[in-house]
């Protein structure tokens, strides 16, 4: 999934939370006051450009819009989400726990494997315990698929789709806490290896070790030792990986112009196919802009068996660090063993992008309205 890992991808900055600074339980004037509206419009009327210019681009590139239930059995399993339950009452008076979904990847999969080759959807999503500047319970993700591509065709589709937004928004510059990136100068591209060895000075292969599915936690924590970056007990390779990404890569990403950040190691692409020439790398790739990231995307794996393998030892992370897990989604298995066709697809976060293009200072100032406290 893009969106499983999104987040926009998960990062170690999705654990970080900040109270609102307007409204909600804090007792300062709510967002439907007058004047506060006010300061929000302009950038709601960008908004409005935003989502003419998406439709507007997709339809011209042949794609089908699709809308898929924001209540699934499976609501997206990364590790680290934390979704919404709820219950279904079935005719009978009989109960179904269901979700409401971090991600609509799943559903837009099994449309694929219906048949469908080009697909986007502008769909609300949920994720709980997630709410600072950057995180919103609910926001609004762009996602899309095409059929017989790979993750290269999403990189060129995310620069075209970019500068089109831009030109309708009249926004050609992305701003962040000080730092811009211009959307029509030429893009940055860093393979993770490379950004790790410029910014952190750290070499991922060294720390990765030989087996790519068991990366080498004393190697990782001796590296992060050896450049200042906190070490503690009980840290995970991936949580030690997401530190050194926050503190030393993530803020030099997309300072100037969009950044793409592709390769990820294999073990952190639970959704991604291998590199054809390097299978201990994933075909992954993040786009960010101002030390922001916006999209995860991947050349999408399609074997059932590996799938369910990988999805199963998702949930046993999870369930080892947050005592809970969610059911794997049989249905999408089943969709898979029926044939999903090579394809890769993206998920984006609108609402950051929108941050960006307005210079918005929180998720919650680009919202017609947020999720109340």
């Amino acid at each position: 999934m893009p969106g499983g890992n999104y987040q926009v991808g998960y990062s170690f900055s999705t654990r970080v939370s900040a109270k609102m600074q307007d409204g909600g339980s804090s007792g300062r004037a709510p967002w439907w006051r007058p004047d506060i509206y006010a300061r929000r419009r302009p950038n709601l009327q960008v908004r409005q450009a935003v989502l003419r210019a998406i439709r507007d681009w997709f339809s011209g590139e042949g794609f089908a819009e699709v809308e898929t239930p924001a209540l699934q059995v499976s609501p997206g399993l990364e590790p680290h989400l934390k979704a919404f339950a709820t219950e279904l009452e079935l005719p009978g008076g009989e109960r179904q726990t269901l979700y409401l979904h971090t991600s609509p990847e799943f559903a837009m999969k099994k449309l694929l494997a219906a048949g469908e080759d080009r697909l986007f959807q502008l769909a609300p999503v949920f994720r709980n315990g997630e709410r600072a500047a950057l995180h919103h319970p609910a926001f609004l993700m762009l996602e899309w698929y095409r059929a017989g591509e790979d993750y290269r065709r999403i990189m060129e589709d995310c620069e075209q789709l970019l500068r089109a937004v831009a030109r309708a928004a009249q926004r050609p510059v992305l701003r962040w806490q000080g730092q811009e990136a211009v959307i029509d100068r030429p893009w940055q591209y860093l393979t993770v290896h490379e950004a790790l060895a410029r910014f952190a000075g750290l070499d991922l292969a060294a720390c990765i070790g030989t087996d790519p599915l068991q990366p080498d936690l004393a190697a990782m924590r001796q590296a992060c030792q050896r450049i200042g970056v906190r070490v503690s007990d009980g840290d995970s390779w991936d949580d030690l990986y997401f530190r050194v990404a926050l503190e030393k890569v993530e803020p030099h990403l997309g300072i100037g112009a969009p950044c793409i950040l592709y390769d990820y190691p294999i073990h952190m692409a639970a959704l991604s196919r291998p590199k054809q020439d390097a299978p201990h790398l994933a075909e992954r790739f993040e786009l960010y802009a101002c030390g922001v990231e916006l999209a995860n995307a991947f050349s999408e794996l399609t074997d059932a068996a590996e799938q369910d393998r990988r999805f199963r030892a998702d949930m046993a992370l999870k369930k080892q660090l947050y005592g809970y897990d969610y059911p794997v989604d049989a249905d999408f298995i089943a969709a898979l063993e029926h044939g999903l066709p090579d394809c890769a697809g993206i998920a984006l976060g609108v609402d950051r992008l929108i941050m960006l293009l307005t210079g918005a200072d929180r998720i919650e100032e680009v919202l017609w309205l947020p999720v109340s406290e």
